[in-house]
């Protein structure tokens, strides 16, 4: 069966002469290309197989709680301002960002804490509390911050890597910034102090990388929340992916849930279209995958020969460590467990050696490390009245690795075992007030979100799989065929996410260049 969008059978906003772009997956790059797309004067249908739009930023209601399902925080809000302004919007006016200071807490098993905030001098007096001696190597530390911030998010990170010539000419910042030396390598090089060098060190975990691996031009993310804050979006990301449905909507476009691609359509060298799994057909002038690049190129390109990447290229890749989630509510507890603010952030007994497990040996340990998100802080929307909303996050191997973790048979087993660290670390007596439950595994995330080897964040960010190395947003597989979102330039993280489709932009023609099909 042959259509179009029934969305534009009337096409109140420029005559049906316009091309029409298909848009497949409503996670944050999907919905952030398709409000630029259409600010460009395309006709957009944006198709998700989900009930709701958000992808991995969407939320699921369970018994009054609002479980945030995947990122929680705002670093750079200025990608959003612009992406609204690109439309013709403003932002403010249609999400109510909320900031968080502190930004959030770390914890050690050895009994010490450290606070993130958001005035210098308070965090100078961190660090001198944590470790007297560092607070010069903190300084420098952030002054490396500020320079990779310029090189690798305002400079290359806002523009097209898929020319060679777009890494060579950026060559000398590489050598200069020393991107060789890993996250953690470059933290070790400015403190002794083995908990600030986890602190400054952890935050390519947040996409999907390992610190002692991860180019070091990733330290940019201290810079980001010092200059700009961190951030809660009143009623979770999934508040914003809704306002950029709103706008798409406005615009004339379509959002279509429950509509899974299963093959994009090419003839002659050029995309001609999508197939649903139920067998219907959508041509569209222009196809941009927000779907997980492997799963673009091993599925939705089965039917056309590939050839940059092949399935054994994708097999040779290096993947992002997948997640275990565990949701919950509590009951009755809104005035309790006074100390545990927004987010906390719980060290087990080991750093490197965890990391070494759960990304190279991919061993599911016996310890672990979490991070917890309780909006109810910022937002009691989140909850019943009176009660809490969670959640713990704890990184663990991906499916990929020779012995995957055979999770059916485990999933609950380690979910008690991190309720057992809650209760023991951080929230007493936790058991007793859990009213609501819900476990995302990396089964979740392969079957959810179609995620090879259940990854959490597609591709890891290491420097031969970042840049010009990362799958180009504009695919040299078919002619008219894009590609955004997590796994492609600039790569993971709400920012990059929504830069990605900035630097979409840049690539696609203008409508008016475009003769619709």
């Amino acid at each position: 069966m042959l259509t179009r969008p029934e969305s534009f059978s009337e096409d109140r906003l420029g005559g049906a002469a316009r091309p029409h772009a298909v848009v497949i997956g409503a996670g944050l790059g999907g919905l952030s290309s398709a409000m630029r797309l259409g600010a460009k004067g395309y006709r957009v249908s944006v198709l998700d197989r989900l009930d709701g739009p958000g992808g991995r930023g969407s939320c699921i209601w369970q018994e009054g709680h609002r479980f945030d399902l995947g990122p929680t925080i705002v670093t750079v809000p200025h990608v959003f301002r612009q992406l609204w302004a690109a439309c013709g919007r403003e932002f403010d006016a249609d999400v109510t960002l909320m900031p968080l200071d502190p930004y959030y807490e770390i914890r050690w098993t050895d009994g010490s804490r450290f606070k993130v905030f958001a005035d210098e001098a308070q965090m100078r007096e961190e660090v001198a509390r944590l470790s007297p001696g560092d607070v010069a190597g903190y300084e420098r530390f952030l002054r490396d911050s500020e320079a990779r911030y310029h090189f690798g998010f305002e400079g290359l990170g806002r523009r097209p890597m898929n020319k060679l010539w777009d890494l060579v000419r950026e060559l000398p910042g590489f050598a200069m910034l020393r991107a060789d030396r890993s996250v953690y390598g470059h933290a070790a090089r400015r403190v002794r102090d083995e908990r600030l060098r986890m602190a400054l060190s952890l935050h390519p975990l947040f996409i999907g990388g390992d610190p002692t691996r991860v180019t070091s031009v990733y330290i940019l993310v201290s810079h980001l929340e010092k200059e700009f804050g961190v951030h809660y979006a009143q009623g979770g990301v999934a508040a914003i992916a809704q306002a950029m449905q709103n706008v798409i909507e406005d615009q004339g476009g379509l959002v279509r849930q429950n509509a899974e691609v299963d093959e994009i359509l090419v003839k002659d060298g050029s995309t001609r279209g999508v197939r649903l799994s139920s067998g219907e057909v959508i041509t569209s002038d222009i196809v941009v995958s927000n779907a997980d690049v492997g799963h673009t190129y091993d599925h939705l390109l089965r039917n056309h020969r590939r050839r940059r990447w092949t399935a054994a290229r994708l097999k040779r890749s290096k993947w992002s460590m997948s997640l275990f989630l565990w949701y919950f509510g509590t009951k009755g507890t809104r005035g309790k467990w006074k100390d545990v603010g927004h987010h906390t952030i719980l060290n087990g007994p080991r750093y490197r050696g965890l990391l070494r497990d759960i990304f190279k040996n991919g061993t599911l340990a016996e310890d672990m490390s979490l991070y917890i998100h309780r909006p109810t802080v910022t937002d009691p929307s989140a909850a019943p009245e009176g009660d809490d909303t969670f959640y713990a996050l704890s990184p663990v191997p991906h499916l990929g690795h020779d012995a995957p973790v055979d999770w059916d048979t485990m999933a609950e087993t380690y979910r008690q075992k991190m309720q057992d660290v809650l209760e023991d670390q951080l929230l007493p007596g936790l058991g007793a007030h859990v009213s609501s439950s819900l476990v995302f595994t990396p089964h979740t995330f392969r079957d959810r979100y179609l995620s090879p080897y259940g990854a959490g964040f597609s591709l890891e960010p290491r420097i031969f799989q970042s840049a010009w190395f990362r799958p180009h947003n504009v695919s040299e597989e078919a002619r008219g065929l894009y590609v955004v979102g997590a796994g492609t330039h600039p790569g993971a993280g709400l920012p990059s996410v929504v830069t990605s489709a900035e630097v979409l932009d840049q690539l696609v023609p203008a409508a008016d260049e475009v003769t619709a099909r």
